[in-house]
């Protein structure tokens, strides 16, 4: 769960990166092993980590998604993706502008 928590905190980062380089307004507020993104629509993306099943799991407009650590990558349990890839999509998409999230 480590690599788990690492990943919360990349995020973090990342949100206070495209703040300052780009016009999109994410607000992060992070809850123990949770952080919620809420964007300028008040649209929201909740990454939580789900210690006992050793997941994490993202929930955005489009849907929850669960992901677990092959051993290189975050993948979806049901065969939609990496991780990042994938917060990269949708906070694009919730945003309204590309932004690129990337471990």
């Amino acid at each position: 769960m480590d690599r788990a928590e690492q990943v919360l905190k990349v995020i973090e980062a990342r949100c206070d990166r495209i703040n300052d380089d780009t016009s999109a307004d994410i607000d992060n507020q992070r809850t123990g092993g949770m952080i919620t993104l809420v964007f300028a629509n008040r649209s929201q993306i909740v990454i939580n980590l789900q210690k006992p099943l050793h997941e994490i799991w993202l929930a955005a407009r489009c849907g929850g998604f669960h992901y677990q650590f092959d051993g290189e990558q975050w993948m979806d349990t049901k065969g939609q993706g990496e991780f990042f890839g994938s917060l990269s999509r949708y906070a694009s998409e919730q945003a309204g502008q590309p932004l690129t999230f990337a471990p």
